[in-house]
């Protein structure tokens, strides 16, 4: 079944978590534990203003961006495919790098 998201949803894949650098350095929950790493999969149109025109979205399909883990509660997946999923607003969205 194709789905997209509407207005400003965002639908997401969260990273495979690395446990250890390139240069053999284990990585531990600390600052950077708080946040994920999620590939963008496919956007919604944007919203529109009162008088009709629309919002452009900042993120594009591709792109990586960094959400808070307390966007990503069990609310927010989304299981299409046997794929696991995460849904979220575009200003739930930290940062993306593109």
């Amino acid at each position: 079944m194709k789905m997209k998201p509407i207005g400003d949803q965002v639908l997401l894949q969260e990273q495979e978590k690395a446990e250890k650098t390139k240069g053999g350095i284990i990585l531990v929950d600390g600052v950077e534990g708080e946040f994920i790493y999620a590939n963008v999969i496919s956007v919604g149109n944007g919203l529109f203003t009162q008088t009709g025109a629309r919002i452009p979205m900042s993120v594009s399909p591709g792109d990586t961006v960094l959400i808070h883990k307390n966007n990503t509660g069990a609310q927010k997946k989304v299981k299409l495919d046997g794929t696991e999923y995460i849904l979220v607003r575009e200003m739930e969205i930290s940062m993306v790098s593109n």
